[in-house]
């Protein structure tokens, strides 16, 4: 008899991943979803909203480099910067690395997340004691809809389009992240595998551009996201990722990332040729 246990990521009806499991760490189930944390084998610490893998301690720091760098280092002054979701901690903690960061909101609606990863998960949690960072437990949604506070960069550190993140993929919601952003604001969002979910590419580039002056997509891949090849979306006021970007401020700012650097800043937006013969006319 096998007594092996394995955890198993299912993505839609034709895809998986599977990850051998040490020891289980947490498990409950919220208002909004499962929530677990395991220590597995190869991967170190993981963390799974509704069976689908958040982060593992081996290679979260691609996804937070690159949702926070990319438009942090394009904003020439970023001093306020507003996370939806994200309650695991590890963009909070990256976006507090910028010395210039004078304020950060992190907006989770699932407080068992935050106090699952506070517990077990100190590696991107540790950020929770920063003072710069304040963390309300509510709906991202409603929270941009109602703030009367200007944000430099919004951060969209969301899920799939599923349960509790459905509602951050529909032009209600941008069209609000678009009033509380400052005259420069950039909004950088989860933005899906171009392999597995190129459709919601569309959709949200779509959505966007309906919008946002500038709209663009950039990538990234790690170990353990379906497919492997990711994407954020970017979308700026005025700011453009490319024109915009100093590389000096990256050599200038004296950070170590593990993943970001000035090159791989304008190397992400270099897309694959299928990507751009699928969603080229939705990028401006």
């Amino acid at each position: 008899m096998n007594s092996e246990l394995w955890v198993e990521e299912r993505y839609k009806d034709f895809y998986g991943t599977k990850f051998k499991v040490e020891k289980v760490l947490f498990s409950g189930r919220s208002d909004f979803q499962s929530v677990d944390i395991v220590e597995t084998k190869g991967h170190g610490k993981m963390l799974l909203n509704d069976g689908l893998v958040m982060l593992s301690e081996r290679d979260e720091f691609v996804y937070h480099d690159m949702i926070t760098h990319v438009p942090l280092f394009t904003h020439p002054n970023p001093e306020k910067v507003l996370i939806i979701g994200g309650g695991d901690g590890g963009t909070a903690r990256e976006v507090l690395r910028h010395k210039n960061v004078k304020k950060c909101d992190m907006v989770e609606i699932d407080k068992m997340v935050v106090d699952a990863c506070r517990e077990h998960i100190p590696l991107t949690s540790e950020v929770f004691t920063n003072p710069k960072l304040k963390i309300y437990i509510e709906d991202g949604v409603k929270f941009v809809k109602d703030t009367k506070e200007k944000y430099d960069v919004v951060l969209v550190d969301s899920t799939d389009p599923i349960g509790p993140a459905q509602p951050l993929f529909n032009i209600d919601f941008y069209q609000d992240v678009f009033n509380c952003l400052s005259d420069d604001g950039i909004v950088v969002s989860q933005g899906e595998c171009p392999f597995l979910d190129i459709s919601m590419q569309k959709t949200l580039l779509s959505i966007l551009n309906d919008v946002f002056k500038n709209v663009l997509i950039y990538n990234y891949s790690n170990l353990t996201y379906p497919g492997g090849l990711w994407s954020f979306t970017y979308a700026s006021k005025t700011l453009h990722p490319l024109k915009d970007f100093n590389k000096e401020r990256v050599e200038a700012s004296l950070l170590e990332f593990k993943y970001y650097s000035s090159t791989i800043h304008t190397a992400a937006f270099a897309l694959p040729a299928f990507m751009k013969t699928e969603i080229a006319k939705f990028l401006k």
